[in-house]
This record gives structure tokens, C-alpha cells and sequence, in this order.
């Protein structure tokens, strides 16, 4: 199928969990994916996209950001305290703060560039994985009140990513526990701190995310197919 045919089924999917797709923001994943498709999926209406290495981004958002200025570009992957200045230049939301030394390098770099506060979300590790990103979720609330403070950030919600399972059922719990989160930050009121997003569900997952709260999903394979091989 085409891109565009594969976003109808996507809306369609979201439809049938009793949804409405204007309410759940689509990230399209362009991992390896080429500038032409990502533009196609422009064109049939993506309006966010989302990149893990800033090394990949920059071509990319060079060949499309003039022409698409109202496309938002997201920062997915691990993010490097010496790489935030190139990816203020290049994203307009980080989906991956994990530490208050990255939130920090963050807001100072921010600083220096001007007044207005770059929006990031916190990676939560629900799965407990040792291979993945993220702060531990009975640390969240912890890292939150010390960032908190920062004024050239801005937190707008959560991230996770939940383990890979051939079952996709098995994903459920790491989706639950980051919505229980998400309510109990809401009631600490913080400054600074709005639980405007919950980011989680990918290809596979999805649906399963939705039902469980998520409004931001992260999709590559279900837009473009099958990631060409690597070279």
C-alpha cells in the first residue's frame, strides 16, 4: 500500500478504539527512511516526524525544514549532553530527557539562544530493561521537582518504550504504569511541569498503547513498510 493508504488504515485502527485520530498525534519514525518518502508522507498530511540520531536528522531537516516550516521535528533517540546544541537546532520537542544534567545542559543552551522554552518529556524505563533509556518511574517525580525550576524548559508529559514481545498483550503493563504516573504527577501541580502528552505505542503496539491513554504514538514501519536493509 501507499503511504497515504497506509495513513488511512492507521485512522481507520484508531477509529475502531473509539478515538478520534485528531486527537492522537502521529509521529512518523523516519529511521533510514529517505527524504522522498518522508516527504510523501508530508504531503499526505504528517505534520510531526521523528528522528533517534541527530546525525541522520540534519540532512534531512536541511532538504525539508524551508519548505515545510510547520512540520514539527522530534527528537527520539538517546540525546548526548554534546550534542544539545545541534539538536536545538534542529528539533523542536526532546522526547528523551532522562537525568537532571541533561535537562539542565538543555536549558542552559536554551538561554543562550533566546526566551522561548523548549518543550521536552521525560523518558520513563517501565520495563525495567538494563538496555533501555529512561528514568526509573519511582524516580520521575524526584527528577521532576528539581527541574522543575528551569525557565528555558518546559515539560509537557512522558515517553516510554515498552520491551519488545512477540505477544504485543505483554506490552500492556509498562503502558498502564506510565498513565499511573502521568495522574500522580498531574496532582503534585508543579511549575513548568504539564502532563500534556503520553508518548507510547509504536508499529506494533499501538492500539494496545491507545487503549491504555496514550495521545502521541510513534509509528515507522505501519507508514513506510519495511525499513530497507542496512548497507
Amino acid at each position: 500500500m501507499s503511504i497515504k493508504e497506509n495513513l488511512r488504515n492507521i485512522r481507520e485502527r484508531i477509529k475502531s478504539l473509539g478515538r478520534d485520530p485528531q486527537d492522537i498525534k502521529l509521529i512518523a519514525v523516519t529511521k533510514t527512511i529517505p527524504v522522498e518518502l518522508i516527504e510523501q508522507a508530508i504531503q499526505a498530511g504528517i505534520t510531526d516526524v521523528g528522528e533517534n540520531k541527530i546525525q541522520e536528522a540534519i540532512p534531512k531537516n536541511e532538504a525539508l525544514k524551508q519548505k515545510y516550516p510547520n512540520v514539527t521535528w522530534h527528537m527520539l533517540g538517546h540525546l548526548q549532553r554534546n550534542k544539545v546544541k545541534q539538536a536545538l537546532e534542529k528539533f523542536n520537542l526532546i522526547q528523551s530527557v532522562d537525568s537532571e544534567r541533561l535537562a539542565k545542559e538543555i536549558d542552559d543552551r536554551r538561554r543562550t539562544i533566546g526566551e522561548r522554552r523548549t518543550p521536552i518529556l521525560i523518558e520513563v524505563n517501565t520495563s525495567g530493561e538494563a538496555t533501555k533509556y529512561g528514568v526509573k518511574p519511582e524516580e520521575a517525580v524526584k527528577l521532576l521537582q528539581l527541574i522543575s525550576g528551569f525557565a528555558s524548559i518546559q515539560v509537557q508529559g512522558l515517553m516510554t518504550i515498552a520491551p519488545m514481545a512477540a505477544d504485543p498483550e505483554k506490552t500492556r503493563p509498562c503502558f498502564k504504569k506510565l498513565k499511573t504516573l502521568s495522574e500522580e504527577i498531574k496532582k503534585l501541580n508543579l511549575p513548568n511541569v504539564k502532563m500534556k502528552y503520553l508518548s507510547m505505542g509504536m508499529t506494533d503496539d499501538f492500539e494496545i498503547a491507545i487503549q491504555e491513554g496514550s495521545n502521541m504514538i510513534r509509528l515507522g514501519r505501519a507508514i513506510f513498510g519495511q525499513r530497507p536493509p542496512k548497507l
